[in-house]
């Protein structure tokens, strides 16, 4: 709390010595502002939504903390009285239940991934891409174009837990162009093929997903709802400039040009999951 008043107030000295002759207006407005936000009612506000930050940042899906007992804790520190705890038994006790704690969801994750794909195997219009590891529901079928390890595939995508809660989600943006040789396994593999127009469902396993690294929950089933609006040639591509060559073979001269970064977020990227 300290922090962020003393930001205000060195935000509000710089914006002061850039007025080499303030107005008086201007010198009227910022004393509005001042008593304004360092009244009573607006010092409440700020703390009570400081408040609110703090608790969000306690709904973690690996450790629930007793939220009674963080706010004792933040009364006996105002109180002067001591931790129950050193910051170094802290820190390790927190490692050890987050180490537990992920390593129970993980395994819970895996089974309820298992037994959906198991399930879902059966449902009319499912194809199994791979078997027990990935599944495909065309939704709409395509007759533009289709995706290959050589060309961007601007799509839109939503991703989604198999609870229903979204992780990604390019709709109501403008559509993701995305490098599927960046991409986890399982994205890779349901999207090449896919025409323009197509619209499809992908069902992922965690050994094709992300396993349990990457920001999402461990061995969480990943599910995907991809609308593929075009196809674009790799930046790469786009820049070589073939030469053919005495015998007809085509040589790529690639020039120095930057690679165009693609639209997408780093949903997909791991480093370590990409072939």
């Amino acid at each position: 709390m300290a922090h962020f008043l003393q930001r205000i107030t060195a935000m509000g000295m710089v914006a002061l010595s850039l007025l080499a002759v303030p107005c008086l207006a201007e010198e009227e407005s910022l004393s509005e502002k001042k008593e304004k936000l360092f009244s009573e009612e607006s010092i409440a506000k700020i703390s009570r939504a400081y408040g609110h930050l703090i608790y969000k940042s306690l709904d973690n899906p690996i450790l629930k903390l007793n939220v009674d007992e963080v706010i004792q804790g933040m009364q006996d520190a105002r109180a002067g009285k001591p931790s129950p705890m050193t910051e170094q038994e802290y820190e390790e006790a927190i490692a050890d239940v987050q180490q537990i704690s992920m390593k129970e969801m993980a395994d819970k994750n895996l089974k309820e991934a298992e037994e959906f794909l198991t399930k879902n195997a059966k449902e009319p219009g499912v194809i199994e891409l791979e078997d027990g590891k990935l599944q495909a529901l065309v939704l709409q079928e395509g007759d533009g174009e289709a995706v290959t390890e050589q060309s961007l595939a601007v799509m839109h995508y939503k991703g989604e837990y198999l609870d229903g809660t979204v992780f990604g989600n390019s709709n109501g943006g403008e559509p993701a162009a995305i490098n599927l040789n960046q991409t986890i396994p399982g994205f890779r593999q349901g999207v090449l093929g896919m025409k323009v127009g197509e619209k499809r469902r992908l069902f992922i396993h965690p050994d094709l997903g992300y396993g349990t690294t990457g920001q999402l929950l461990p061995n969480a089933l990943l599910i995907f709802e991809l609308d593929v609006q075009r196809v674009e040639p790799l930046p790469e591509l786009a820049s070589a400039k073939a030469i053919e060559g005495e015998e007809g073979a085509i040589v790529a001269n690639n020039t120095d040009d930057d690679d165009d970064d693609d639209d997408d977020d780093d949903l997909f990227d791991d480093d370590e999951e990409t072939a």
